[in-house]
């Protein structure tokens, strides 16, 4: 039986039920060379434990049965299933020494053993007559084998149990089965299978093992963790990468267009003094604001490539907000669209307002470019008061096909757009975070419950 435990290649290993209870897991010989050893060495101790002591009992009692049975013959009172016999010497096979004894003695009983058979002597008052009866030794040494062979037996069956419950059911199912799920949970990790690399909580139970896997769970979990982190690193600093290489850019293109935008400002100044009609001279007006918004973003790209530190002062958000819907009312898709400026007269905010009104510029062009022809947009505002604090909210929303949710968790990074088009950069919604951010406020993006897209503003209430 050992040698069948022991040996992964034995038939046992082969038959398809229990191979299954085994997980199909290797098991190498040694475990099972160290479990039998084990239940071996304990079987041995205890055999080897109980005998002396059963054997102890059983010559207690012979000896016992011995003095009743040697009073009982020596009182003529012996029970008649132990048979005396009574003879001569010779016919009782009584040995010389026995009849020289029992002569000295005449009241005493003698003890010879012959042929394995036990027997008790006495004289009679007869001369020449003796007396012999039998004591039934062979039924000990019978019943001290049966029980010797018993014992081995249960002891035997004990062990072949043992080790079957231990190698078919509890070792496969408590320790073979779990250092597999480690093995399967460790071979996703080198393979990068995500999904397959956690091994199951409600499979993990609350032992030495279970604790092992818990923490094996921990471990990868904070590893994945900081795999994530650092990929997110290294896509922020590709970003910064982009941005700075934009900024240089940028900064140069500025840097050119500076000098034809001076000369067209100043053209349009001249312009403005001449008489005109009321219509030219709305024109002119906005043609003359344009400019100047086009001078200021010039400013702001040479700007964007060295740090500088902006005037923050209160600015009423009704007035900026309109401001901005008519500089991006210059694409005719603005005149077929129902804008809703919905900003409390004198909700104000600390800040710059030449970079608030490039944030709401931003907003309202993704608001224009995201509806169709007949669509609505709305900018609303309310007051939230938090940790004794007033913030001002700003909601720019609209009723076109919403912000896809593949796109909105990461649509304030850099170069992510949403726009088909050859016009979208993905920048516009970046650009707008840093100057909220600059503010000490905060932008979030959702989709509206009726349709929509909404794109919330938090700064700090002057």
């Amino acid at each position: 039986m050992p040698a069948l435990l022991s040996a992964p290649s034995s038939p046992i290993w082969r038959f398809p039920p229990l191979a299954g209870l085994f997980g199909n897991l290797k098991v190498r010989p040694k475990f099972m060379v160290l479990h039998n050893l084990f239940f071996v060495l304990l079987t041995a101790t205890i055999y080897f434990s109980l005998i002396p002591f059963i054997e102890q009992r059983i010559n207690a009692a012979r000896a016992r049965e011995e003095s009743v049975l040697m009073r009982a013959f020596m009182a003529d009172r012996v029970p008649p299933e132990y048979l005396p016999v009574t003879g001569m010497a010779r016919d009782l096979q009584l040995p010389a020494e026995a009849q020289g004894f029992l002569k000295d003695y005449p009241l005493a009983a003698y003890r010879h053993r012959f042929e394995a058979r036990e027997f008790f002597f006495r004289r009679l008052a007869e001369p020449g007559q003796y007396q012999r009866v039998e004591f039934p030794s062979d039924v000990y040494d019978s019943f001290t084998r049966r029980v010797r062979l018993t014992l081995f037996l249960v002891l035997g069956a004990i062990y072949i149990l043992s080790v079957l419950a231990l190698e078919l059911l509890i070792m496969p199912r408590y320790v073979y089965s779990r250092i597999r799920m480690m093995l399967d949970a460790d071979r996703a990790v080198r393979e990068n299978r995500r999904d397959d690399e956690m091994i199951e909580p409600e499979r993990i139970l609350d032992d030495e093992i279970g604790q092992i896997m818990q923490s094996r769970n921990v471990t990868v979990q904070a590893l994945r963790q900081h795999e994530d982190e650092l990929a997110r690193a290294l896509e922020t600093l590709e970003a910064q990468d982009r941005l700075a290489s934009l900024g240089l850019l940028s900064a140069s293109v500025a840097h050119e267009l500076n000098t034809p935008l001076s000369v067209l400002l100043g053209s349009l100044e001249k312009m403005a003094e001449l008489p005109c009609d009321s219509a030219t001279r709305q024109r002119l007006d906005r043609m003359l604001r344009v400019t100047q918004r086009i001078k200021k973003i010039s400013e702001s790209l040479i700007d964007f490539a060295r740090v500088r530190r902006d005037v923050f002062e209160p600015v009423r958000l009704q007035p900026l907000i309109q401001e901005a819907w008519d500089l991006v009312g210059i694409d005719e898709k603005a005149t077929s669209v129902h804008f809703t400026n919905a900003v409390g007269p004198i909700d104000t905010a600390m800040g710059n307002g030449d970079r608030l009104i490039q944030v709401f510029v931003n907003l309202l062009r993704n608001a224009l470019n995201a509806i169709k022809p007949g669509g609505q947009i709305e900018v609303h505002s309310f007051v939230t008061l938090e940790a004794g604090r007033r913030w001002l909210h700003l909601k720019v929303e609209d009723n076109g096909p919403g912000i896809p949710p593949e796109v909105l968790p990461e649509i304030f990074d850099a170069f992510v757009s949403t726009r088909l088009d050859s016009r979208g950069t993905g920048l516009g919604l970046t650009i707008a975070d840093g100057i909220v951010n600059q503010h000490g406020g905060t932008i979030a993006a959702a989709n509206r419950a009726t349709g929509g897209a909404c794109l919330e503003v938090k700064l700090p209430a002057a």
